[in-house]
């Protein structure tokens, strides 16, 4: 054969190895928005941010892209439910984190009385994301989206670029071996259409349809195991026990009994969650987008989204979200020197349910607590009268006192459920009835291609400018439990409330030395109407010392407003009543009240001194007497009205191509952060008098007491740091391998007051992956594994340890050539070890599915 033949002979290992370095090519030279606003290279980003492709979206071992964020560097995902999954990054993680932004195409989709996104129920399906972009640390600078822990933008496919039919099914099964309930089916239908009706337009259709069974919360563990230490009560003989997914026997619904001369403090009995909830779950989501040419590189776009959903959702208490509708209208335009979007967002809340009400008014519309305590007091005596134990006669007398009560399942239980679902005040019902609408409106300018564009050459070429604004209000209509109007001289069940914010920014960049130094400085104000004017900088630094290898270095601050619900509540919960911590909400509570935790260590006090009280002396002397001795534990409550939450952050980090070819991407980073004002809870309560002297003993009965739980700032200045890297390498013919650890650390705090959220962060996280689209004809596969180490959750609901736990995912994948067909076989959580992933959530075991994709990518 000719030379010349030999040489033009093709090379199958050859033509791979262009492929992959092709692709790679491609990868490094991915284009970042989020970061800074404007595009620019992954590897120069001047903060941390990850990037995802459909590659690596479609690779992964997730039923949904949504899912797969949970292996990103720094992440961490929350499951309060089976469809509803929470992101969080570099601390104080909580199941409604209204600290991280949840973005569609530049588009907040949060559910606005939430102040927070519901998972991904607002979001792009599979078959319609593009990239995802995820910031992780301090964004509010540029976004003034209170994103001061980070966030995340979705982007979606272009009909232009991507139309066309796709069509995905997926099918599978959870809850085997859950001793609590059978196996479950799983199903979720998936349709995008897509066409180019004229040069100039284009429209595409998406549609969602989930169904399935929830994962259940079932945890026993007693929260007031020490409710009758002094008389030795203990385990289930403690007349006080407060399960943690068991209703209705919280601190609000226990009584101090006096018993044989003794103070016993005994509870209501409740409910398991599971009696008063359905966890059938389904998600129904749509939209559709009607895109417009303006020129080569303008266009613009309507979108209208709408979702309807069943699941179940957690913050202070567990609630059933039962046709649950968020919609949303969104006008945007794009080019290279203007963009701008406006958006409506409406939420109602439907027939949603609050499970702690629900369990405590079935318990109250049976019998009301006196009644029920007088029961209790009679049949008590009696047995210790016919020689049973003290712990033989607690038994006796509860059963006594729920002679009659509703059993779940019978159809008078179900019946008085329906009926207090309904019920919009939760010292009487559970219902969840909220309305509220958010309107944004927001626009920037690149300033530098305006002047270039306009002939301005004087304007050097490494200069960026760009500037922008924003507007947004929340509209709520007033429902009489959970919000109300507090301005005077309107009807606070008529006239809806309103809260707005107005802001906007500027931004310089520079790019120096051939591009070897990029300098970036930002400013940004924002005027909220209960606060003055708040200024965010921000300065970023990177160094490229080779085109493979960048440093970047970067300081921000940002504020976060509270949320209308942190300002704005007013809703009667267990006897407790939250209100919003803005002055207009609470004036006159805080500065009449006193700690609950002191409150709670007096009347302790008081009880162990009842008890321990062997004199002759009647039962009102002796409790007299404990009240005297134990007046000096109560505390005033030290806290006032709501100020903004802040942030100073410092982050350096590095992201470098290396190996030949730059098959291994690098990227680590580091931060420190301090946080001022942090925006949390206090219970606090006010005695029914005006006599300070007297104070002690109002305090020490729940019927002469008004209790709040109050929205406030903590005193304590807290720091946080921590530091993630992350490793992406590229073997040779299409293999992938992944690995990542992340770091993060509470730190001393200055005065810790014990307010401030919880940390609710493990301290270590790993993860590594390995996978090939196309391993052998067609077939690939993929596993992912996340490790993540034990930690303390402090939340309003439970606070205790969450137990390490780690998961392997996997998948195995059939396209067969020239065919727009995609076969996909997978499992979260493989070896079905059940976890939780915060206290008081559900146990999350294996997912295991089937989905079948046509259509082209």
């Amino acid at each position: 054969m000719p030379v010349a033949a030999q040489r033009s002979r093709p090379n199958p290992q050859k033509a791979a190895a262009t492929a992959d370095t092709t692709r790679r090519s491609v990868s490094l030279g991915e284009v970042v928005v989020s970061a800074s606003k404007v595009e620019e290279s992954l590897l120069q980003s001047p903060v941390t941010v990850e990037k995802l492709t459909v590659r690596e979206l479609r690779l992964a071992p997730a039923p949904s892209f949504f899912e797969a964020l949970e292996q990103v560097k720094g992440v961490q995902v929350l499951t309060s439910s089976l469809s509803f999954r929470v992101l969080n990054a570099r601390g104080f993680a909580n199941t409604t984190n209204v600290r991280f932004a949840q973005l569609v195409d530049g588009i907040d989709n949060q559910a606005p009385h939430l102040g927070a996104p519901i998972g991904n129920v607002l979001g792009p399906s599979d078959l319609d994301i593009s990239t995802v972009e995820i910031v992780p640390g301090a964004a509010a600078a540029l976004y003034g989206l209170n994103a001061i822990n980070g966030l995340a933008n979705f982007s979606t496919r272009n009909p232009f670029s991507s139309a066309g039919l796709s069509i995905q099914q997926k099918t599978g099964v959870n809850h085997l071996h859950d001793p609590h309930t059978g196996a479950r089916p799983y199903s979720e239908t998936s349709l995008r259409y897509a066409k180019v009706l004229a040069s100039r337009l284009a429209f595409k259709v998406n549609g969602t349809y989930l169904r399935g069974y929830d994962w259940m919360a079932t945890d026993q563990t007693d929260l007031n195991p020490n409710g009758n230490a002094t008389t030795g009560l203990f385990g289930s003989d403690n007349p006080a026990r407060d399960p943690v997914n068991s209703y209705g026997n919280e601190s609000s619904d226990r009584s101090t009994l006096t018993l044989g001369g003794k103070s016993y403090s005994v509870a209501r009995t409740g409910y398991q969650e599971r009696a008063v909830v359905d966890y059938h779950l389904q998600t129904i989501r749509a939209d559709a987008a009607l895109h417009y040419k303006l020129g080569a590189r303008a266009e613009l776009a309507y979108t209208y989204r709408v979702a309807v959903l069943d699941n179940v959702y957690q913050r202070a208490n567990r609630f059933r979200l039962q046709n649950y509708r968020l919609q949303q209208h969104a006008l945007q335009l794009s080019g290279p020197v203007v963009q701008a979007r406006a958006y409506l967002t409406q939420e109602n809340t439907g027939r949603s349910y609050n499970l702690r009400s629900a369990a405590e008014n079935l318990d109250r519309s049976f019998k009301p607590d006196d009644a029920w305590n007088k029961d209790y007091t009679r049949e008590w005596n009696l047995a210790t009268q016919n020689g049973q134990t003290v712990a033989q006669a607690h038994a006796t007398a509860r059963a006594a006192a729920d002679a009659g009560r509703l059993q779940p399942g019978t159809p008078e239980f179900r019946q008085r459920l329906r009926e207090l679902q309904n019920i919009n005040n939760w010292d009487q019902g559970a219902a969840l009835r909220v309305q509220a609408n958010m309107l944004h409106a927001e626009g920037q300018v690149n300033i530098a291609e305006a002047l270039r564009r306009a002939g301005r050459l004087w304007l050097p070429a490494g200069l960026d400018l760009l500037a922008g604004a924003d507007h947004r209000t929340y509209i709520v209509v007033p429902d009489g439990n959970y919000f109300i109007n507090p301005e005077r001289g309107k009807d606070p069940l008529r006239d809806n409330l309103t809260y707005a914010k107005t802001g906007g920014f500027v931004q310089a960049g520079a790019h120096l030395l051939q591009n070897k130094i990029r300098l970036t400085a930002t400013l940004r104000a924002d005027k909220n109407d209960y606060f003055t004017t708040r200024f965010n900088p921000r300065l970023t630094a990177g160094y490229s010392p080779a085109p493979r290898h960048n440093f970047r270095a970067s300081y921000q601050s940002g504020y976060r407003f509270p949320s209308l619900f942190e300002g704005f509540s007013n809703v009667n919960s267990g006897q407790v009543k939250r209100i919003g911590g803005l002055r207009v909400m609470s004036e006159g509570v805080f500065e009449n009240s006193y700690l609950r935790s002191s409150i709670d260590a007096f009347n302790a006090a008081v009880t162990a001194a009842i008890n321990a009280n062997t004199s002759a002396a009647t039962a009102a002397q002796k409790r007299q007497q404990a009240i005297e001795q134990s007046q000096s534990l109560l505390r005033r409550t030290p806290y006032t009205y709501l100020r903004p939450e802040h942030i100073r952050s410092l982050e350096l980090g590095y992201k470098a191509a290396l190996l030949p070819g730059g098959r291994l991407l690098a990227d680590v980073d580091f931060y420190y952060n301090a946080y001022r004002d942090f925006i949390a809870q206090v219970e606090a309560y006010v005695p029914k008098t005006t006599n300070p002297d007297s104070a002690a003993i109002y305090l020490n009965s729940r019927a002469t007491q008004s209790r709040y739980r109050l929205w406030t700032n903590a005193q304590t200045k807290v720091y946080t740091y921590g530091g993630s890297l992350g490793l992406r390498y590229e073997l040779p013919r299409g293999y992938q391998a992944t690995a990542s650890a992340t770091y993060a650390r509470l730190a001393r705090t200055e005065s810790g007051d014990g307010l401030e959220d919880g940390f609710n962060t493990p301290r270590w996280m790993y993860t590594a992956g390995l996978g090939n689209e196309d391993a052998w004809r067609g077939f690939g596969f993929a596993l992912a594994y996340r490790w993540q180490q034990r930690y303390y959750s402090q939340t309003f609901l439970v606070s205790g340890e969450v137990p390490s736990y780690h998961t392997l995912d996997a998948q195995l994948s059939y396209a067969p050539p020239q065919q727009l067909l995609r076969l996909k076989l997978g499992a979260t959580n493989v070896l079905n070890r059940y976890y939780v992933s915060y206290l008081g959530g559900p146990s999350v075991g294996g997912l295991y599915y089937m989905s079948v994709t046509y259509g082209g990518r």
